[in-house]
């Protein structure tokens, strides 16, 4: 994997090649391996997105040099895409339910963008409609749309995955990542899947949230405090394909938001409750890998640890649960 030794002409250079390292509260037998995200520029796996959508938009024509790309966003694709959206000569607008991280939208509003917020209660279908509304009022404008834009699995499919089978000499048993927009876990998926035909694949959600119901299995809608991942409204997740999930992993808060302050204590990853939900499911998988429950191809489990958990210390993360605003 690259160090970035070399002198870089851009920013948009040191996106990717990030760390795979072990997560040490895992069977000695079938070891979990996450991919350290937050050694981005912009601190989490959305800078991938955000460098490959805008480069792979410009290239099809739909938004020129100079036009203004609008994204409804939770927080780290407003980032990732402004990063890119100065480089690449684009100006970027970004609709965040006030709701989310106020320390993402600092961050955005820093690169240069405009961050317009829509009311919590209204989630992320308001915030898309908002954006695509914005759009038709703008001249040399476009929505790259995470959601279902198949750029954003491209981009994992042509960079993430790669890395993690580099990494491990293609040996990887199973995949294991949390669904947002569920384009990190279906890039890894299908890469996976073509490496080897039985490699496990496990989707993470919050309990209360509504992706296993795409599997047919049962969920009781409810609010979750863990941010970035998860869905209440799984027509607007058109990325997912169920074909290349076989299990959808339901982490209450309360665990997830516990297992970050292990790794933090006892590993030392700063990460952020996406992460610990992602942890949390790793092992479980590999666990029942270990005891021959799941028949992998290999005994190694990787998943993605998206952020760092310094975006979200206002809200309490490292504080007593009852406490965490989530």
């Amino acid at each position: 994997m690259s160090t970035h030794r070399e002198p870089l002409d851009s920013v948009l250079d040191t996106i990717g090649e990030t760390p795979l390292v072990r997560v040490h509260d895992s069977p000695d037998a079938v070891p979990v391996y996450a991919k350290l995200e937050s050694f981005n520029p912009g601190a989490s796996i959305k800078d991938r997105i955000g460098k490959y959508m805008l480069e792979g938009m410009l290239e099809r024509g739909d938004v020129d040099p100079g036009g203004t790309v609008i994204e409804p966003t939770a927080g780290n694709t407003g980032i990732g895409i402004a990063v890119a959206a100065r480089q690449l000569d684009l100006d970027a607008v970004f609709v965040v339910p006030e709701r989310f991280s106020v320390e993402k939208q600092t961050l955005m509003r820093a690169l240069g963008a405009e961050v317009i917020n829509t009311p919590s209660e209204d989630g992320m279908p308001r915030a898309i409609e908002r954006a695509h509304e914005l759009a038709e009022e703008l001249d040399n404008a476009a929505v790259p749309q995470q959601f279902s834009n198949p750029l954003n699995a491209e981009a994992h499919y042509e960079t993430t995955a790669p890395e993690i089978y580099d990494a491990l000499d293609g040996e990887v048993g199973a995949l294991v990542a949390g669904c947002g927009t569920a384009g990190t876990l279906m890039g890894l998926a299908r890469y996976g899947r073509e490496q080897h035909g039985d490699t496990h694949v496990a989707a993470v959600e919050p309990e209360g949230s509504l992706y296993g119901t795409l599997l047919g299995e049962e969920r009781e809608e409810g609010e979750y405090k863990t941010e970035g991942i998860g869905t209440h409204d799984t027509s607007t997740n058109e990325l997912f394909e169920p074909d290349l999930v076989d299990e959808v992993h339901a982490v209450p808060d309360e665990e997830s938001h516990a297992e970050v302050q292990r790794l933090a204590a006892e590993e030392g990853h700063l990460v952020a409750s996406s992460s610990g939900a992602n942890a949390i499911a790793a092992k479980q998988v590999a666990e029942r890998i270990a005891d021959g429950e799941i028949d992998a191809p290999y005994d190694a489990v990787v998943t993605v640890f998206p952020d760092s958990s310094e975006r979200y210390l206002s809200k309490g993360l490292y504080g007593e649960y009852e406490e965490w605003e989530g």
